[in-house]
C-alpha cells in the first residue's frame, strides 16, 4: 500500500482552515476531528502517537471512538491545530 506524500505548508493550512469551520457549524465530530488532523499532517497513526507521546492503540481507539481520552489528551491533540477543548452549542 502507497504512503500518502506530506502536506505542503499550505495544505496544511486549508486543511486548518476547513476543520476549524467545521468545528464553527458544529459539523466535527472527536474521532473524525483527530483523524483529520493526523492525516492533515501527513502523519501516520504510530507518527502522530509518538509527537503526541501516546501509544499507536490510543490514537487507533480515539479514531475510532472507543476511547475515552483525558482532557490533557484532548488539548494535546487540539494544541496540534490551533483548537482549543470546550463545549460547541448544538445546532436547532
Amino acid at each position: 500500500m502507497a504512503r500518502w506524500k506530506k502536506p505542503t505548508k499550505e495544505e496544511i493550512l486549508e486543511n486548518r482552515r476547513t476543520l476549524a469551520e467545521r468545528a464553527r457549524n458544529g459539523d466535527l465530530r472527536l474521532p473524525e476531528a483527530v483523524a483529520e488532523i493526523r492525516k492533515g499532517f501527513g502523519l501516520t497513526q504510530d507518527e502522530f502517537a509518538r509527537t503526541l507521546s501516546l501509544t499507536r492503540r490510543q490514537v487507533a481507539e480515539i479514531e475510532a471512538g472507543t476511547a475515552n481520552p483525558t482532557l490533557e489528551t484532548l488539548a494535546k491533540i487540539g494544541r496540534l491545530f490551533g483548537f482549543g477543548v470546550g463545549f460547541v452549542p448544538k445546532a436547532q
